[in-house]
């Protein structure tokens, strides 16, 4: 039995609980409470040292980020290997936008979302810039394909989906970006999907 240590205002778990329900794969889900600092126990430290949800545990496997739970899932339990393709160019596409999930998704809607939430001492303005820059680089791409790596859904869809469509949580304006939001009303149409809860 595959075990996910999570919340449900993450995004990160999000991208995963949406993977493992697209491929149909069950799951014992375990809510870490972060406002009590469940993630600094020894306990949860012993799993992911740096503090982080979330955790998959897998038989004897214990893998923490969700980037790298994502290509595990697919490597393991999607074998026709839709969502991670085997060919080198397309592997490399799927590559760039967990990259992208990893530097300009979290630091700038991600981010800004987190700032108005929880009142993380950062920089707003400065969250919001990145998360503008970011939009508009999307709708440029979605522009000319339905999906971020080609034609097909992929992990970099994935991995990208929750925090844009949680950016207005930000203070984050999606109304000007049609394609964006012609995409996220695609990704929500997939067989599978499962939302992020709304906190706002």
């Amino acid at each position: 039995m595959i075990r996910l240590y999570r919340n449900a205002v993450s995004g990160h778990c999000h991208r995963v609980e949406l993977f493992l329900s697209i491929l149909g794969v069950s799951y014992e889900s375990v809510d870490v409470d972060l406002r009590a600092g469940a993630h600094k126990t020894p306990e949860f430290l012993a799993m992911n040292p740096f503090g982080q949800i979330p955790v998959l545990q897998d038989g004897e496997l214990v893998l923490p980020d969700s980037n790298a739970i994502l290509v595990y899932l697919a490597r393991k339990y999607d074998p026709s290997g839709r969502w991670l393709p085997s060919d080198p160019i397309a592997e490399a596409r799927v590559q760039r936008w967990l990259s992208v999930a990893a530097g300009p998704l979290a630091y700038g809607p991600a981010a800004a979302r987190r700032i108005c939430l929880f009142k993380t001492p950062q920089d707003l303005v400065f969250a919001q810039g990145v998360a503008a820059g970011l939009l508009k680089v999307l709708d440029g791409v979605l522009a000319s394909e339905h999906y971020l790596a080609g034609p097909a859904p992929t992990l970099a869809d994935l991995a990208m989906y929750a925090y844009v469509a949680r950016a207005p949580e930000g203070q984050v304006d999606l109304a000007a970006h049609a394609n964006v939001n012609a995409w996220l009303r695609r990704i929500e149409g997939l067989q599978g999907f499962v939302p992020m809860l709304q906190s706002r």
